[in-house]
């Protein structure tokens, strides 16, 4: 089975064996990010030495010249920054001083990585004879073995959080929606071209599933625009190198910044905007954005920012542009703080395309259930929604996570195609309603419901076959069932009954 989330990057072994030799020395807030700092600089550091070796065999004498590698799309690392000086200070009490020099130094030859990269690992509190560990165990991991077609800084970053946040003791703000709920956002919405955005972009995964569903339909990536920001400056910095490692071009501000206190692209209309804002989030506004001219549909809750984000994306929408973004199932049907009237009036708008029901279980860091909300400024389908409920979709691949597939083993379209087909049909005028799967439902039906748009309340419960067993004989069949569970209740109930009079008590 192709599956949607994380999958196997091929060295999962030796990150948790890298975690392993520093948990004992730090936070895992903290060695989650030394152990992706070093991937990074290991990945960047195989990709040149793959270059590097074609040049010298190619003999012309260019095995230095970084243009033979910008060329290519691979950064140049100087002498002093590639692995095997690394490698070789690996059991040196200066080796955080060599990893903070060389990510300098491939800094200042690589001007896209300008402030981006860690440079703290010579600090006091990071024991270099674990830091020195590490270094050993990824001496001996070929990145690029795994594939650079792979998002495997994101996908790594996402298992990190995985096996860290339970260490860490709280959900983390670097939030890494899993990809097979990015995949089924974008092979929706289908950004083939234009301004790409997240306001809240994390690691960016949004971003390289987008260019990656262009790359796979031909087409080029450069047709994409790519904008976005996250609060959080660690993540900020991840985000930059996941796209960086992917050559992927991006505009997330000069710097981190609260999206709804400092919007960094104010005047942006965007053609695609895909996000998974941190759920539920409270405290968002202190009073000062209460007249924001983002609020066309009402001032959100200061406890709850879900229509917050719903409205800030709605105003940097295009004339034809759509949204894809993952919300609390609780948006769906909550009447506080007045998100009722704000969702009643957003529905009105003719904007919600679709909304899709997910199954629970597909996040690492929360079982919050939620729901994926299309958007669109111009619908195909005026004045319809399309609901699906997707809760039964998805396959448990541990006892707490489960996944939904893109393909399955057999080749057929997995759960990620077969929802976009659904939404396919619905825009081309050509979808059967299935109960207990999808249904198209005009603004009236909407209105009758109050405005509440749980799929469920739409879509029905399936159909059950029919097993061919004749109703009369079924019905004497169940009905003498029950008859014998009856008999077997009411001897249960003597029997308890004389157990407790043995000891004195009796009902």
């Amino acid at each position: 089975m192709t599956n949607g989330n994380i999958a196997d990057i091929g060295f999962e072994q030796q990150i948790c064996q890298a975690a392993d030799i520093l948990c004992g020395n730090m936070d895992a807030a903290e060695y989650k990010h030394v152990v992706l700092g070093l991937i990074f600089l290991k990945y960047i550091s195989d990709k040149f030495d793959e270059r590097h070796c074609e040049l010298v065999n190619e003999g012309d004498g260019f095995e230095e010249d970084r243009d033979e590698y910008t060329a290519k799309n691979i950064f140049f690392v100087p002498p002093s920054a590639r692995w095997g000086v690394i490698a070789a200070s690996g059991r040196k009490e200066e080796i955080g001083t060599v990893i903070d020099d060389a990510m300098r130094a491939i800094e200042k030859e690589n001007k896209r990585l300008k402030d981006i990269l860690p440079k703290n690992y010579a600090r006091d509190e990071l024991d270099k004879r674990r830091l020195g560990n590490v270094v050993d165990l990824f001496t001996n991991i070929k990145m690029i073995e795994h594939g650079s077609d792979k998002d495997i800084l994101g996908r790594t970053y996402e298992y990190c959080l995985a096996k860290f946040a339970e260490q860490e003791g709280k959900r983390a703000g670097e939030f890494y929606t899993p990809s097979c709920v990015v995949r089924t956002l974008v092979e929706v919405l289908q950004p083939f071209g234009g301004r790409v955005y997240d306001p809240c972009c994390g690691s960016g995964g949004m971003f390289v599933q987008s260019a990656d569903f262009v790359s796979h339909h031909a087409g080029n990536i450069g047709n994409l625009s790519i904008y976005g920001q996250d609060a959080n400056p660690t993540t900020r910095k991840m985000a930059l190198m996941n796209l960086a490692i992917r050559g992927i071009e991006a505009d997330l501000g000069g710097h981190n910044a609260d999206t709804f206190h400092n919007d960094l692209h104010p005047q942006l209309k965007a053609d695609f905007i895909l996000a998974n804002p941190p759920f539920n989030l409270s405290d968002w506004n202190d009073g000062s954005l209460n007249g924001d001219p983002r609020w066309k549909y009402g001032l959100p809750p200061s406890g709850n920012a879900n229509f917050a984000w719903m409205q800030h994306m709605i105003h940097h929408l295009s004339p034809n542009g759509k949204i894809g973004l993952v919300l609390a199932n609780g948006s769906l049907s909550s009447q506080s703080g007045g998100e009722g009237e704000i969702r009643k009036k957003i529905v009105q708008d003719d904007l919600v395309e679709g909304i899709i029901a997910m199954p629970t279980q597909l996040f690492y860091t929360t079982q919050i259930p939620v729901s994926l909300w299309f958007i669109s400024r111009n619908k195909k389908q005026k004045g319809k929604t399309l609901f699906i409920d997707a809760r039964k979709m998805g396959t448990m691949v541990s006892r707490r996570l489960r996944e939904m597939t893109y393909r399955n083993d057999d080749g057929s379209d997995g759960d990620i195609l077969k929802i976009a087909a659904t939404f396919k049909a619905f825009d081309g005028g050509t979808l059967e309603d299935v109960k207990g799967y999808c249904v198209a439902v005009s603004m009236e039906e909407i209105a009758k419901q109050g405005y509440i748009l749980t799929p469920g309340r739409y879509v029905g419960t399936p159909e059950q076959e029919d097993d061919g067993e004749p109703f009369e004989e079924k019905m004497a069949r169940l009905t003498s069932e029950l008859s014998e569970m009856f008999k077997r209740s009411h001897a249960l109930e003597d029997e308890i009954r004389q157990r407790l009079g043995a000891i004195g008590f009796e009902i």
